[in-house]
């Protein structure tokens, strides 16, 4: 009878043990989704800038049409690819973020063409977009880096023992952070 009462108690212990555990790992699941929704939200809204930026550029006369219709078609196809917060796969997370890089680059393009016409720099709207664009990525980059040390968090979390078993019976997966494009492994070679 006792040793019976006493396998009850430890029993109850694990149990309330595991359900903390657990109830810690929900917490950190949730605070990775918030932060994935952020990331979305600032590419967003450098999304919703890009129009905007598009029509001040056409005003420039005689802008390279193909550059502009770079951007636009990157910024479709980077609005299209939605990542539910739910589903944070590392495919998943590499497949937006490529897209998000594709439009990077096609706007840097825009920028560094726009260079050569001094009207378009001299545009005080072009100017405006352009101190907003740079104020979007700057929050892009914050975004992504909150994230990173969310999921950072979350995955030690949910590795470490005894946290390990529970996440295993729970069914909590590892999940990806953002990563370096690969294009941003070499250093860019300047030429005078």
């Amino acid at each position: 009878m006792r040793t019976g009462i006493i396998v009850l108690i430890v029993l109850a212990l694990l149990v309330m043990v595991g359900c903390g555990k657990y109830n810690g790992m929900v917490q950190e699941d949730e605070t990775v989704k918030n932060k994935w929704n952020t990331v979305q939200s600032a590419y967003q809204r450098r999304a919703d800038l890009i129009p905007n930026l598009v029509s001040t550029v056409k005003g420039a006369a005689n802008f390279e049409t193909t550059t502009l219709t770079k951007v636009m078609e990157a910024r479709a196809s980077a609005t299209q690819i939605k990542v539910d917060a739910n589903d944070l796969t590392p495919e998943k997370v590499q497949q937006y973020q490529a897209a998000q890089g594709q439009l990077s680059q096609a706007l840097g393009r825009l920028l560094a063409v726009s260079e050569a016409y001094p009207d378009l720099k001299a545009n005080q709207n072009f100017r405006d977009l352009q101190v907003q664009l740079e104020g979007t990525e700057n929050r892009i980059n914050v975004a992504r880096n909150d994230f990173n040390d969310a999921v950072a968090s979350y995955n030690k979390t949910i590795r470490t023992f005894p946290n390990n078993i529970v996440a295993g019976v729970t069914g909590f997966k590892q999940k990806q952070g953002f990563t370096a494009d690969a294009a941003a492994q070499e250093a860019p070679k300047v030429q005078f």
